[in-house]
């Protein structure tokens, strides 16, 4: 394994525990509902699931994982032309997100920082990072290969 990584989303975390009280508060002046509590389970396992992003690099691919895995993407190296350290936008958010005019998706949890990898085919990705130059150097070196 050439590079190892999890950014820690806190705004994402701090988002799940606010809403847990605020749930947790509603159900105690109502009373319990069956199909609310089902549809607060579902939301907190989907805010859950963005809690973190894991990059791992090998010789093959780069892989990215969002919190527990059930969002999860690979790509190859030897796809990727080129590789540079980018800043997004606020208005880009956290999580999935594809922005149609450039073609691009972007794949974050937390900050601005981001590594964005063009591919042979034009496509583009931004992979959010708390450390977008290390991520860069690793990509750097094993693309050069």
């Amino acid at each position: 394994m050439q590079y190892q990584h999890t950014q820690t989303g806190y705004l994402i975390i701090s988002a799940v525990l606010i809403m847990i009280f605020y749930f947790w508060f509603i159900v105690n002046q109502i009373g319990f509902n069956i199909f609310a509590s089902f549809l607060i389970i579902i939301l907190l396992l989907l805010l859950a699931s963005f809690s973190s992003l894991k990059v791992t690099i090998d010789d093959k691919q780069i892989r990215i994982k969002f919190g527990y895995g059930i969002f999860r993407k690979s790509f190859r190296l030897k796809e990727i032309a080129s590789v540079k350290t980018v800043k997004n936008h606020w208005y880009y958010g956290w999580g999935i997100r594809f922005w149609p005019g450039s073609r691009m998706w972007i794949y974050n949890v937390s900050g601005f920082d981001a590594v964005e990898l063009t591919f042979k085919n034009n496509r583009i990705c931004r992979i959010g990072t708390d450390e977008p130059m290390k991520l860069e150097a690793a990509l750097l070196q094993l693309i050069d290969k």
